[in-house]
């Protein structure tokens, strides 16, 4: 067993230091620059056009999703222990400069989600009656490869849907039961009957509780972390100053005593930032495709606001409360910090607020993991699908398989489960790369489509040629 988790660890130090490192980056800058820059022009019109949508309560037909919802769901799974975790970890090991480098991988992040959106909307299909979608379908009906459509479908259905649930299920169970001193056996029950709850309900309880929770959620996250800056406002210029300094000369913070180089900066910043929004990852695709949006390009605007809520809101907010208060030392060896990079956030969030600062972490961690079990469910299934053809029995008992490994999940310690995670949505991610690189001129030319139907002044149409039974 030692032998295969050494195995797994060296393939991920291949696929994300190196492989989808330099992948992921290369193809958003290079969609950047195809789609010039959407993520400069696009972002906030997109923002105003779906608050009033949600204003005006716009209704779309009966097996589709809402674009909030649609949106609601994607950063449901964005959303998660990495957002805080992760973040904190970055910084550890790469110094405050690696938030500079994770904010700038989100920035070309945003194109290359972009162009996951539109081609989801693009080649999504319906099963009898709702939509279904996501990079294998794209992959499948784009590319025209079905055996990289079930290799893609295959990864997804054990990265997010087997391996990534027994992970976050097993953050909540910790979390909840260390925080509040609760049997672990009640936690697990507690989860598993709010999970069942909502997955047996389909994809409208799905979207109904993730457009309920997760503004609900962010929000609170978001505005607790900004109450510590402004309790620690005094050192908002020195921890900015921090981050721009460790990007470009990290030894200019401490006198070189972390050992951190640029390298490392940007290494744990990139990583950690793809990681944190899943641009590229091949995720969030499948929440966009069942929007019922009047162009795939306005789904794709939409599709950059996740990532710009789960990167540059919540993970600079985590960044921002950890500088700010001091939970962060530079003084310490970065191999000491990474050790307690769990902590480091903690820590921030009680001197801020004291021990309810604890126990206001725990709650956003298990609500993170909450919603990423939802979120990552979904998206399994439109795999599951793809692999049975649309078989309705197995379909329904994929539920109940993800309910056992969501139970089983809360019983386990860290190890090779999480080792698993990275490793499985790693190789996910490889194929959905590769389809968007060659797909990437058919993106530009839906957004061509899209400005050329705005200037002419008639109503939005697409023709979605795959939509069928």
């Amino acid at each position: 067993m030692q032998f295969i988790e050494k195995a797994i660890k060296f393939i991920n130090i291949a696929l994300w230091d190196y492989i989808l490192l330099f992948g992921l980056v290369g193809l958003g800058i290079y969609l950047t620059i195809l789609l010039r820059f959407p993520q400069v022009k696009r972002v906030f019109p997109a923002l105003k056009k779906m608050i009033s949508d949600i204003i005006n309560k716009v209704q779309v037909p009966e097996g589709r999703m809402t674009p909030f919802q649609s949106l609601a769901t994607a950063i449901a799974a964005q959303v998660g222990t990495g957002n805080i975790i992760g973040v904190a970890t970055a910084v550890a090991s790469g110094g405050p400069g690696a938030a500079f480098w994770m904010m700038l991988s989100a920035f070309f992040g945003m194109s290359t989600i972009f162009a996951e959106a539109v081609l989801a909307q693009k080649y999504r299909e319906t099963d009898k009656g709702e939509l279904v979608g996501g990079p294998a379908y794209y992959i499948k009906n784009g590319l025209k490869n079905k055996t990289l459509a079930y290799i893609f479908a295959f990864f997804c259905v054990v990265a997010l849907g087997v391996v990534g649930i027994m992970v976050q299920s097993n953050s909540v169970a910790v979390s909840v039961s260390t925080s509040f001193n609760l049997p672990k056996v009640w936690v697990s029950v507690g989860l598993l009957v709010v999970v069942a709850a909502v997955l047996t309900g389909g994809m409208e309880r799905i979207a109904g509780f993730t457009e309920k929770v997760v503004p609900v959620m962010a929000f609170a996250y978001v505005f607790g972390a900004i109450l510590i800056i402004i309790f620690y406002r005094h050192n908002i210029i020195p921890a900015l100053g921090m981050v721009i300094k460790g990007a470009f000369n990290p030894s200019a913070i401490n006198g070189g005593i972390l050992g951190i180089g640029v390298q490392e900066a940007i290494r744990f910043g990139v990583a950690r930032g793809l990681f944190s929004n899943e641009a590229g990852m091949g995720s969030t695709p499948h929440s966009h495709a069942v929007s019922g949006t009047d162009h795939p390009a306005e789904q794709g605007f939409i599709a950059m606001i996740g990532v710009f809520i789960s990167t540059f809101l919540i993970c600079m907010c985590t960044v921002l409360v950890s500088l700010t208060s001091g939970s962060y030392d530079p003084t310490i060896p970065a191999k000491t910090m990474e050790k307690t990079a769990t902590l480091m956030t903690q820590n921030g969030f009680s001197l801020g607020f004291g021990s309810f600062g604890e126990v206001f972490l725990s709650v956003s961690l298990s609500f993170f993991s909450l919603t990423t079990i939802v979120g990552w469910y979904f998206f399994a299934e439109s795999n599951v699908k793809m692999l049975v053809n649309k078989n309705k029995k197995i379909v329904g008992m994929f539920k109940f398989v993800v309910l056992a490994f969501l139970l089983y999940g809360t019983t386990l310690k860290e190890g090779l489960v999480w080792v698993l995670a990275d490793c499985a949505m790693g190789l996910m991610a490889l194929p959905n790369v590769l389809a968007i690189f060659f797909l990437a001129k058919e993106a530009r030319e839906i957004l061509r489509d899209y400005d050329r139907q705005v200037k002419s002044g008639k109503p939005l149409h697409y023709d979605y040629k795959y939509e069928n039974d």
